[in-house]
Protein backbone atom coordinates (compact mmCIF):
# COMPACT_ATOMS: atom_id res chain seq x y z
CA UNK A 1 0.00 0.00 0.00
CA UNK A 2 1.44 3.35 -1.08
CA UNK A 3 0.77 6.14 1.43
CA UNK A 4 0.55 9.66 0.05
CA UNK A 5 0.10 13.23 1.19
CA UNK A 6 -2.38 15.20 -0.95
CA UNK A 7 -0.98 18.73 -1.27
CA UNK A 8 -3.89 20.99 -2.24
CA UNK A 9 -6.44 18.43 -1.06
CA UNK A 10 -9.50 20.72 -0.97
CA UNK A 11 -9.15 22.06 -4.49
CA UNK A 12 -11.06 20.52 -7.41
CA UNK A 13 -8.20 18.27 -8.44
CA UNK A 14 -7.38 17.38 -4.86
CA UNK A 15 -10.94 16.21 -4.27
CA UNK A 16 -11.01 14.34 -7.58
CA UNK A 17 -7.85 12.49 -6.57
CA UNK A 18 -9.28 11.83 -3.10
CA UNK A 19 -12.30 10.09 -4.64
CA UNK A 20 -10.17 8.10 -7.10
CA UNK A 21 -7.88 6.88 -4.30
CA UNK A 22 -10.87 5.71 -2.23
CA UNK A 23 -11.61 3.14 -4.91
CA UNK A 24 -8.00 2.03 -5.36
CA UNK A 25 -6.75 -0.69 -2.96
CA UNK A 26 -3.09 0.00 -3.83
CA UNK A 27 -2.90 3.56 -2.53
CA UNK A 28 -4.10 5.58 0.46
CA UNK A 29 -4.13 9.29 1.32
CA UNK A 30 -2.82 9.56 4.89
CA UNK A 31 -2.79 13.38 5.15
CA UNK A 32 -3.80 16.47 3.22
CA UNK A 33 -2.54 20.04 3.05
CA UNK A 34 -4.75 23.03 2.26
CA UNK A 35 -5.28 26.57 3.55
CA UNK A 36 -9.03 25.99 3.22
CA UNK A 37 -10.86 23.82 5.73
CA UNK A 38 -14.35 23.94 4.16
CA UNK A 39 -14.32 20.23 3.24
CA UNK A 40 -14.36 17.31 5.67
CA UNK A 41 -12.01 14.55 4.56
CA UNK A 42 -11.35 11.05 5.84
CA UNK A 43 -7.74 12.02 6.59
CA UNK A 44 -6.15 14.78 8.71
CA UNK A 45 -5.65 18.10 6.91
CA UNK A 46 -2.87 20.54 7.78
CA UNK A 47 -2.74 24.20 6.81
CA UNK A 48 1.01 24.02 6.06
CA UNK A 49 3.13 21.22 4.64
CA UNK A 50 5.77 21.87 7.31
CA UNK A 51 3.24 20.82 9.99
CA UNK A 52 2.57 17.37 8.52
CA UNK A 53 3.71 14.73 11.00
CA UNK A 54 2.31 11.64 9.27
CA UNK A 55 4.52 8.98 7.69
CA UNK A 56 4.10 8.79 3.91
CA UNK A 57 5.77 7.42 0.78
CA UNK A 58 5.12 10.33 -1.60
CA UNK A 59 3.35 13.66 -2.11
CA UNK A 60 0.89 14.45 -4.89
CA UNK A 61 0.82 18.20 -5.51
CA UNK A 62 -2.10 20.00 -7.15
CA UNK A 63 -1.87 23.34 -5.38
CA UNK A 64 -0.49 26.62 -6.71
CA UNK A 65 2.83 28.33 -7.31
CA UNK A 66 2.71 30.21 -4.00
CA UNK A 67 2.90 26.90 -2.09
CA UNK A 68 5.68 25.24 -4.09
CA UNK A 69 8.74 26.62 -2.31
CA UNK A 70 7.55 25.33 1.07
CA UNK A 71 6.64 22.00 -0.54
CA UNK A 72 10.10 21.60 -2.03
CA UNK A 73 11.68 22.55 1.31
CA UNK A 74 9.70 19.74 2.96
CA UNK A 75 10.41 17.13 0.29
CA UNK A 76 14.13 17.94 0.20
CA UNK A 77 14.40 17.76 4.00
CA UNK A 78 12.44 14.50 4.26
CA UNK A 79 13.75 12.92 1.06
CA UNK A 80 10.09 12.63 0.12
CA UNK A 81 9.25 11.77 -3.51
CA UNK A 82 6.83 14.26 -5.07
CA UNK A 83 4.52 14.27 -8.10
CA UNK A 84 4.56 17.96 -9.03
CA UNK A 85 1.39 18.90 -10.91
CA UNK A 86 0.88 22.58 -10.06
CA UNK A 87 1.02 24.98 -13.00
CA UNK A 88 2.15 28.60 -13.26
CA UNK A 89 5.52 27.97 -11.61
CA UNK A 90 8.19 30.61 -12.02
CA UNK A 91 11.38 29.85 -13.95
CA UNK A 92 13.23 29.79 -10.63
CA UNK A 93 10.80 27.23 -9.17
CA UNK A 94 10.99 25.00 -12.23
CA UNK A 95 14.77 25.19 -12.17
CA UNK A 96 14.87 24.32 -8.50
CA UNK A 97 12.48 21.39 -8.88
CA UNK A 98 14.27 19.93 -11.88
CA UNK A 99 17.92 20.58 -11.01
CA UNK A 100 18.33 21.12 -7.26
CA UNK A 101 15.55 19.16 -5.54
CA UNK A 102 16.36 16.01 -7.51
CA UNK A 103 19.69 15.81 -5.73
CA UNK A 104 17.79 15.14 -2.50
CA UNK A 105 14.64 13.32 -3.60
CA UNK A 106 12.67 11.95 -6.55
CA UNK A 107 10.61 14.52 -8.51
CA UNK A 108 8.10 13.62 -11.21
CA UNK A 109 7.03 16.50 -13.42
CA UNK A 110 5.27 16.37 -16.81
CA UNK A 111 3.59 18.87 -19.12
CA UNK A 112 0.48 16.68 -19.01
CA UNK A 113 -0.42 14.00 -16.45
CA UNK A 114 -2.84 12.09 -18.69
CA UNK A 115 -1.84 8.49 -19.35
CA UNK A 116 -3.45 8.79 -22.79
CA UNK A 117 -1.47 11.88 -23.79
CA UNK A 118 1.78 10.35 -22.63
CA UNK A 119 1.07 7.17 -24.58
CA UNK A 120 0.33 9.40 -27.58
CA UNK A 121 3.70 11.14 -27.18
CA UNK A 122 5.38 7.76 -27.48
CA UNK A 123 3.34 6.76 -30.55
CA UNK A 124 3.98 10.07 -32.32
CA UNK A 125 7.73 9.55 -32.26
CA UNK A 126 7.29 6.24 -34.06
CA UNK A 127 4.79 7.69 -36.54
CA UNK A 128 6.98 10.71 -37.32
CA UNK A 129 9.92 8.51 -38.26
CA UNK A 130 7.75 6.58 -40.72
CA UNK A 131 5.60 9.38 -42.17
CA UNK A 132 7.90 12.42 -42.23
CA UNK A 133 10.45 10.83 -44.60
CA UNK A 134 7.50 9.86 -46.82
CA UNK A 135 6.61 13.54 -47.25
CA UNK A 136 3.67 13.85 -44.86
CA UNK A 137 2.96 17.37 -43.55
CA UNK A 138 2.36 17.72 -39.80
CA UNK A 139 -0.25 19.97 -38.21
CA UNK A 140 -1.55 20.14 -34.63
CA UNK A 141 -4.95 21.57 -33.68
CA UNK A 142 -5.75 22.03 -29.99
CA UNK A 143 -9.05 23.14 -28.46
CA UNK A 144 -9.72 24.36 -24.92
CA UNK A 145 -12.33 26.23 -22.90
CA UNK A 146 -12.79 29.98 -23.21
CA UNK A 147 -11.13 30.71 -19.85
CA UNK A 148 -7.72 29.28 -20.79
CA UNK A 149 -5.12 32.03 -20.85
CA UNK A 150 -2.22 30.52 -22.76
CA UNK A 151 -2.07 29.49 -26.40
CA UNK A 152 -0.95 27.14 -27.73
CA UNK A 153 -1.41 24.74 -24.84
CA UNK A 154 1.56 23.21 -23.10
CA UNK A 155 0.31 19.82 -24.23
CA UNK A 156 0.26 20.90 -27.90
CA UNK A 157 3.85 22.04 -27.56
CA UNK A 158 4.79 18.75 -25.90
CA UNK A 159 3.24 16.85 -28.82
CA UNK A 160 5.16 19.02 -31.28
CA UNK A 161 8.37 18.57 -29.33
CA UNK A 162 7.98 14.77 -29.35
CA UNK A 163 7.75 14.81 -33.15
CA UNK A 164 10.57 17.31 -33.53
CA UNK A 165 12.89 15.39 -31.22
CA UNK A 166 12.28 12.22 -33.21
CA UNK A 167 13.20 14.12 -36.38
CA UNK A 168 16.38 15.75 -35.02
CA UNK A 169 14.60 19.12 -34.62
CA UNK A 170 14.08 19.63 -38.34
CA UNK A 171 10.74 21.44 -37.95
CA UNK A 172 9.97 25.13 -37.44
CA UNK A 173 6.80 25.78 -35.43
CA UNK A 174 4.31 28.07 -37.21
CA UNK A 175 1.53 29.52 -35.05
CA UNK A 176 -0.13 31.97 -37.48
CA UNK A 177 -0.25 32.08 -41.27
CA UNK A 178 -2.45 35.17 -41.62
CA UNK A 179 0.49 37.32 -42.73
CA UNK A 180 2.17 34.67 -44.87
CA UNK A 181 1.45 34.64 -48.62
CA UNK A 182 3.49 31.63 -49.62
CA UNK A 183 3.29 27.89 -50.03
CA UNK A 184 3.67 25.73 -46.97
CA UNK A 185 7.28 24.75 -46.36
CA UNK A 186 7.92 21.04 -45.85
CA UNK A 187 9.73 21.79 -42.61
CA UNK A 188 6.81 23.66 -41.06
CA UNK A 189 4.91 22.19 -38.14
CA UNK A 190 1.70 24.15 -37.78
CA UNK A 191 0.07 24.59 -34.37
CA UNK A 192 -3.43 26.07 -34.19
CA UNK A 193 -5.41 27.00 -31.06
CA UNK A 194 -9.19 27.12 -30.64
CA UNK A 195 -10.84 28.61 -27.55
CA UNK A 196 -14.52 28.23 -26.74
CA UNK A 197 -17.17 26.99 -24.35
CA UNK A 198 -16.21 24.42 -21.74
CA UNK A 199 -13.91 22.19 -23.83
CA UNK A 200 -11.66 20.42 -21.33
CA UNK A 201 -8.92 19.61 -23.84
CA UNK A 202 -8.89 18.27 -27.40
CA UNK A 203 -5.72 17.61 -29.38
CA UNK A 204 -5.47 16.40 -32.98
CA UNK A 205 -2.13 15.61 -34.59
CA UNK A 206 -2.56 15.44 -38.37
CA UNK A 207 -0.14 13.74 -40.74
CA UNK A 208 -1.31 14.82 -44.19
CA UNK A 209 0.21 13.03 -47.16
CA UNK A 210 -0.65 12.65 -50.82
CA UNK A 211 -4.11 11.07 -51.05
CA UNK A 212 -4.21 10.02 -47.38
CA UNK A 213 -4.43 11.59 -43.94
CA UNK A 214 -3.65 9.99 -40.60
CA UNK A 215 -4.95 11.74 -37.47
CA UNK A 216 -4.04 10.97 -33.87
CA UNK A 217 -6.71 12.35 -31.54
CA UNK A 218 -7.03 12.71 -27.80
CA UNK A 219 -10.16 13.98 -26.05
CA UNK A 220 -10.28 14.80 -22.35
CA UNK A 221 -13.91 14.76 -21.18
CA UNK A 222 -13.07 15.77 -17.64
CA UNK A 223 -10.06 16.71 -15.55
CA UNK A 224 -10.27 13.27 -13.95
CA UNK A 225 -7.87 11.99 -16.64
CA UNK A 226 -5.12 14.13 -15.12
CA UNK A 227 -6.00 12.98 -11.61
CA UNK A 228 -5.81 9.32 -12.64
CA UNK A 229 -2.39 9.93 -14.13
CA UNK A 230 -1.20 11.61 -10.95
CA UNK A 231 -2.32 8.62 -8.87
CA UNK A 232 -0.43 6.21 -11.15
CA UNK A 233 2.59 8.51 -10.96
CA UNK A 234 2.53 8.43 -7.15
CA UNK A 235 2.48 4.63 -7.16
CA UNK A 236 5.44 4.67 -9.53
CA UNK A 237 7.62 7.21 -7.75
CA UNK A 238 7.26 5.84 -4.21
CA UNK A 239 10.62 4.34 -3.26
CA UNK A 240 12.41 5.56 -6.39
CA UNK A 241 15.98 6.87 -6.27
CA UNK A 242 16.66 10.61 -6.28
CA UNK A 243 16.29 12.14 -9.72
CA UNK A 244 13.93 13.67 -12.25
CA UNK A 245 11.14 11.55 -13.73
CA UNK A 246 8.20 12.18 -16.06
CA UNK A 247 5.12 10.32 -17.24
CA UNK A 248 7.06 8.50 -19.92
CA UNK A 249 8.75 6.62 -17.07
CA UNK A 250 5.35 5.69 -15.63
CA UNK A 251 3.98 4.21 -18.85
CA UNK A 252 7.28 2.44 -19.62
Amino acid sequence: MVKVIMHGCNGKMGQTITNIVKADPEIEIVAGVDVSDHIKNDYPVFSKIADVNVEADAVIDFSNAAAIDALLDYCEEKGMPVVLCSTGLSEEQVKRATTESIKKTAVLKSANMSLGINTLLKLLKEAANVLAPAGFDVEIVEKHHNLKLDAPSGTALALADAINEARDKEYEYIYDRSQRRQKRDKKELGISAVRGGTIVGDHDVIFAGEDEVITFSHRAYSKAVFAKGAVQAAKFIAGKANGLYDMSDVIG
